[in-house]
């Protein structure tokens, strides 16, 4: 009993022989030990020696911040884990079937068994095949016997810890390459992922920019067509542009900065030199194409509606024309004719003096129409000034009318001065045909031009402008009684004319000699006058019914906009609020924003719904809306600001969590940075001014002692050197200057958060630098100072072995031999600007 006490102490507090024998107790017990070794006490040998073997053979095996036996029992876990029918959890039954040796083997030496062809009814197969293969090509000797696993029911746990342990020493050198090459996996596969950003963003901007010239001139052609149709379709082209065309673009310009914000944060988190696109692709040049491409289009809309309005009322304009042109044309027919007329010299007395009061009924008429014609006049005039396209053809037309209306008048003063010369040959002509056509004739006219109005073309845009053309028809309706007392009168003149022939038997031939309106004629027009009447007040209907339609196509739309252009203003300020107040981890945050869009997304039916209102109230050529202020313009770069504003906050919260991950940020660091920052951002713009960023790394413990520096929102290079001097940072002009170009590169005098958090954990950051990269491809090469491509395509995937062998430089060393690599120069490139 008191051997094994011995034992338990000698195996349980000898663990370092050089300390522990200055203790005197402990060099007598172990003086105590030895003499029961001599005397052939095999549990004491054994547990000597066992002491010695965890001393030299298993302690300082280390796997993740844990030692000795669990950290031994931790790597055959991991190594044996892709294999089926292996479950190491102890170093005693778990070993038993033979199959964890022969994992362990063929994990790290494939080639030298055929692990598919083992059974696990088999154990003394795979124990014999794993001693056997371990002893002839890994220098491991036989400590174990099959048998003796096999025929316990629980081995010896030493002896196979201790057998274990050998092959993790022999594996070790294995291991160390594993570990390198792993390192030089995640450099490359960083290298390659940003490439491929790069690639990427080169590809968007070209298209985005290739767009914006190509639709550019398209907004710029101010080129009117001359016809409604053709003006229409221009604005219907246009409408696709804003609704199917622009918004995918709207979304593609957004996501480009986004991709690019995000690749420079993964380079600047990888030690790798900022991104710098093409000549004339970088963001700021993407937003400069934008914004001409937002100056051609501004303006464009107006300019077609005005247009179309313009084309409207030239259309009415020329139909007006040609009402009265045809009239004017229809009653001068074959008056040239009848004036010309030599008549005169053989009629006798009293058709002279017929002919003379005809003349002054002539006059009468003609002077009548003297208006119509300065109409028409005007009309040509107005459609020149506004550019009608077939304004030759009206000029044409009104030139004839007023050299014929010349013509006319010269005619009629020479027919006058004629018939005056003979007027004293003349008698007495029948004084009730010469009042019938006095009364006549302006009759006649009144009825004409009723005519005429009743006929006439309107357009009006408002309730109110049909109210008044109703108003003015009702009062036109008002003079038909008067009118027809004087068409009766007129008549009556006829009859009593017919009832003096009737009664005296004079003998008349032909008709009224002073006039060439009759009764037949007088009745049929009035007949029509009665008919267009009703025709007008039908019209007049109509076109009250359409305005009354037009003004609910404005309510409706005002109704939407009025609720939607409020909704769309609160969103906005409820992103800055929540950009700024935002609580929980950054993980909760972009889970909060991304519901947050998604509602936001959801009411996108709402804006189309009011599209589709907006594209009824341009076909109904509606141009203005008094019940609201807003206007479809508005609501279109309203929802596309807001799209634009959630998708970058989001972006800025998906860069914290790389920062944070990559830089070691904890969520209470992160969380105390933020709150500084937001403290200081009085603006809530998402930046710092130069003093606002030195007053919030004063909050944050930093002492920058600058108390007499006014507040003019920019903090000058010695200031910032001083602040920093503060922090620790010793200083040169060059390491000053690098520094500054990294706060603020453009030096803007402001900083972003993003800039504030990578200067905050800049200097405790813990990324790969080109020294562990390249100590790394050393490990590899077998501590040679160039490398084959034969060890690269051994210990790397196949894709980043051919990678790093397509832009490896030829090794110059004097060491060197044919085919070697240089390791160094690339290493080196990865971090520097280069083309890799």
């Amino acid at each position: 009993m008191q051997t094994k006490k011995l034992w338990l102490k000698a195996g349980t507090q000898i663990e370092n022989i050089e300390e522990d024998f200055r203790d005197g107790l402990k060099l007598m017990l172990l003086l105590e030990v030895i003499s029961e070794i001599v005397d052939g006490n095999a549990k004491m040998t054994l547990g000597m020696i066992w002491t010695i073997i965890l001393r030299f053979a298993i302690q300082d095996i280390s796997v993740e911040e844990t030692s000795a036996k669990e950290g031994l029992l931790l790597w055959c876990q991991r190594k044996t884990a892709p294999y089926k029918n292996v479950n190491i959890q102890n170093f005693h039954i778990s070993w038993k079937d033979g199959l964890g040796f022969c994992a362990l083997i063929h994990r790290h030496r494939p080639e030298l068994i055929d692990y598919g062809k083992l059974r696990k009814d088999d154990p003394m197969t795979n124990l014999n095949t794993a001693f056997d293969v371990a002893e002839k090509y890994l220098d491991i000797p036989k400590m174990l016997d099959a048998e003796d696993i096999v025929g316990t029911a629980r081995p010896d746990e030493k002896a196979i810890m201790t057998y274990v342990s050998s092959f993790y020493h022999a594996f070790s050198g294995a291991q160390k390459a594993e570990t390198a090459a792993n390192r030089i996996c995640k450099v490359l596969a960083v290298n390659q992922e940003n490439e491929q950003l790069m690639e990427d963003y080169e590809k968007l901007a070209s298209d985005l920019l290739e767009w914006i010239r190509r639709t550019i001139p398209w907004l710029e052609n101010r080129m009117p067509e001359n016809t409604m149709q053709a003006m229409q379709q221009k604005l219907e082209d246009f409408r696709d542009y804003r609704r199917l065309h622009k918004p995918p673009k709207v979304q593609e310009k957004c996501q480009l900065e986004i991709n690019f914000n995000t690749l420079q944060t993964k380079l600047r988190l990888s030690n790798r030199p900022a991104f710098m696109p093409s000549e004339g692709k970088m963001v700021s040049d993407i937003n400069n194409a934008w914004g001409n491409l937002e100056g051609a289009e501004k303006g464009y809309e107006e300019w077609l509606l005005n247009e179309i309005r313009r084309l409207e009322r030239l259309d009415h304009l020329a139909e007006k024309f040609r009402q009265k042109a045809a009239i004017h044309e229809a009653w001068t027919e074959g008056k040239e004719d009848m004036l010309q007329k030599r008549d005169y010299e053989t009629a006798s007395l009293s058709e002279i003096k017929a002919l003379l009061k005809k003349h002054e009924a002539f006059e009468s008429d003609l002077a009548a129409h003297q208006d119509r014609v300065e109409q028409i006049a005007a009309i040509a005039q107005e459609l020149n000034e506004l550019d009608y396209y077939d304004s030759p053809s009206v000029n044409a037309r009104c030139q004839r009318i007023c050299d014929q209306w010349d013509a006319l008048g010269a005619l009629t003063q020479k027919r006058s001065e004629a018939l005056q010369r003979t007027e004293k040959l003349l008698e007495t002509i029948d004084q009730l045909y010469l009042e019938f056509a006095k009364r006549a004739a302006p009759f006649n006219n009144w009825m004409e031009g009723a005519m005429e109005d009743l006929q006439d073309t309107f357009i009006v845009h408002t309730i109110e402008e049909i109210q008044g053309l109703s108003t003015a028809h009702e009062q036109f309706k008002a003079t038909l009684p008067e009118a027809d007392k004087e068409r009766l009168a007129i008549l009556g003149i006829h009859n009593e004319i017919a009832k003096i022939v009737q009664t005296y038997h004079v003998n008349i031939a032909g008709t009224n000699p002073y006039t060439t309106i009759n009764p037949q004629e007088i009745n049929a027009k009035w007949d029509k006058v009665r008919q267009l009447v009703p025709q007008r007040d039908q019209a007049l209907i109509e076109e009250h019914a359409r305005q009354q339609n037009n003004e609910r196509l404005r309510r409706q739309f005002a109704n939407q906009a009025n609720v939607i252009g409020p909704w769309i203003q609160t969103k906005m300020e409820e992103i800055g609020r929540i950009s700024i107040e935002m609580h929980g981890t950054l993980e909760d945050q972009l889970t909060h924003l991304r519901q947050y869009e998604k509602s936001i997304v959801n009411y996108k039916p709402k804006i189309d719904q009011l599209e589709g209102d907006h594209q009824l109230i341009q076909e109904a050529l509606i141009f203005d809306n008094k019940h609201t202020n807003y206007t479809m313009e508005h609501i279109r770069v309203g929802w596309e600001q807001l799209l634009t504003t959630i998708a970058r906050t989001i972006n800025e919260i998906e860069n914290q969590i790389l920062t944070r991950d990559a830089k070691g940020i904890s969520q209470e660091q992160l969380n105390e940075f933020r709150a500084s920052f937001n403290h200081f951002d009085r603006d809530h713009s998402g930046t710092l001014g130069a003093e606002e960023f030195k007053a919030c790394l004063i909050s944050l413990g930093f002492d920058i002692a600058n108390d007499a520096q006014k507040r003019t929102g920019i903090m000058d290079p010695e200031d910032f050197k001083t602040c920093l001097i503060s922090m620790g940072y010793n200083l040169g002009e060059n390491e000053f200057s690098r520094i500054m170009s990294i706060v603020d590169p453009n030096r803007m005098g402001l900083v972003t958060f993003q800039a504030f958090i990578d200067f905050m954990s800049r200097e405790t950051a813990d990324t790969d630098t080109a020294d562990q990269v390249m100590a790394s491809f050393k490990v590899l090469a077998g501590d040679k100072n160039y490398i084959l491509a034969d060890e690269l395509r051994r210990e790397l995937p196949p894709d980043q072995a051919e990678y790093c062998i397509a832009r490896m430089a030829p090794y110059t060393g004097p060491d060197g031999v044919p085919g070697a690599l240089d390791y160094m120069s690339f290493s080196t490139a990865l971090y520097g600007e280069s083309d890799l």
